[in-house]
């Protein structure tokens, strides 16, 4: 399955803007809600709501992408997030703030980081471990 890159990118930026208003109101219930975004998208990244948001959205209103990305770089990097998300909600349930912002900004961190520069470090990763152990991939796919 190959995504355009840009959807990824969007829900990145509106994953920032849920991790700033978790840091800002300590809302554990939403940072759980983004956890459960994150969980879904983590099985499949066309199925999240804010990949729905891009596709009728968004992507009707660009030009056709140039290139492609593999999924499963991405839903690595999703997997990584829910890990943020779900001890950023658990921590700030369990009253242990100061692990709640670290998880939050870690995950905004990495969401501002993909947003606004296009570099996913949950995809890095991936594909840094796929070179590592011998089976390499290519990062993006020329659309043809």
């Amino acid at each position: 399955m190959l995504l355009d890159p840009r959807g990824p990118r969007f829900a990145a930026g509106l994953t920032a803007i849920v991790f700033v208003l978790v840091l800002v109101t300590g809302a554990w219930w939403l940072a759980l809600a983004q956890a459960v975004i994150f969980a879904i998208t983590a099985v499949d990244p066309r199925k999240g709501p804010y990949a729905l948001v891009f596709r009728t959205v968004v992507a009707p209103r660009l030009a056709p992408p140039t290139q492609r990305e593999p999924a499963e770089p991405v839903r690595f990097a999703q997997a990584v997030g829910f890990v943020f998300a779900l001890t950023a909600a658990i921590a700030y349930v369990a009253g242990a703030t100061a692990v709640g912002i670290v998880a939050a900004a870690f995950g905004l961190a990495a969401a501002f980081l993909n947003s606004a520069f296009g570099l996913c470090l949950g995809c890095e990763l991936y594909l840094a471990a796929r070179r590592v152990t011998g089976r390499p991939m290519a990062a993006r796919v020329p659309v043809d």
